[in-house]
């Protein structure tokens, strides 16, 4: 337990991003995410809206509960307190779940509907690029350590809820609710700006570099250029809300043009 949760430091050497043991880990999550979202949300799928909201609660508290042991557990073995909080904020594009997977399952109306969007958006590309794309997770930290461990759980958790979403039948992506979507994120990129640029140390969202991530692409082709590079990013952001909200439109569109023929 001591090597888990790397009380005095881990001695074990990591394994590496994409050695056979990260691709088993991350694997046998993402296996467990689909299934389980795809099951739950099918015997689900014809329930009333308070019943489908309980496994959003219980996504809520887990990803939230096995976020906090992690915060715990880097604090017991921090040197530097303050430096430790400083990069242990919920400014990642995927830890915003923690806050809009909470907000879509306790709140109602216009705010629930936003969140839901957003984890639906946003949940499954952090459960796959948080587990699999998470390079520099696995080159830093031994697979099987708490470092790894909890972040392919929340990660796998946001993934989870977002196809469950889908899969029930809760997702909504009204045109009404961008302006909320795009708040959040319009937000969270702020913070995360002014944290990185204020800090000189933290990398929130990835805007300052790859650090070994797919957005590598990204930085490449723009050669690190530490203006173009975080405008690209923010871009992706932007332009993947879009997607998301006119599919959902065209589709509806197809199926009230075919009912109209019907009729």
């Amino acid at each position: 337990m001591r090597e888990f949760f790397g009380i005095g430091g881990y001695t074990r050497e990591p394994q590496g991003a994409y050695s056979w043991q990260h691709l088993t880990f991350v694997g046998f999550l993402i296996i467990s995410m689909f299934v389980g979202a795809i099951l739950s949300g099918i015997l689900l799928r014809k329930s009333e809206m308070k019943v489908k909201n309980r496994v959003l609660i219980i996504c809520a508290i887990s990803i939230n509960a096995v976020e906090l042991v992690k915060i715990i557990a880097a604090l017991i073995n921090s040197d530097d307190i303050w430096h430790t909080i400083l990069h242990l904020l919920p400014l990642f594009l995927c830890s915003i779940q923690l806050i809009t997977i909470p907000l879509a399952a306790f709140t109602k109306g216009r705010i629930k509907e936003a969140c839901l969007d957003f984890v639906l958006i946003f949940g499954l590309l952090g459960g796959i690029l948080g587990t699999v794309g998470a390079a520099q997770n696995y080159n830093a930290y031994p697979v099987l350590s708490i470092d790894n461990v909890a972040s392919g759980i929340t990660h796998t958790i946001s993934g989870f809820a977002s196809i469950y979403i889908a899969s029930s039948g809760m997702v909504s992506l009204k045109k009404r609710s961008i302006g909320i979507a795009y708040a959040i994120l319009s937000t969270f990129v702020a913070l995360a700006l002014l944290v990185n640029l204020t800090s000189g140390s933290t990398n929130y969202m990835f805007l300052m570099s790859h650090d070994g991530t797919p957005y590598s692409i990204l930085y490449n082709m723009v050669g690190g250029n530490r203006i173009i590079y975080p405008i690209l990013v923010i871009l992706i952001f932007v332009v993947y809300i879009i997607i998301f909200y006119l599919i959902a439109m065209l589709v509806r569109h197809i199926k009230a043009k075919k009912q109209a023929e019907k009729s």
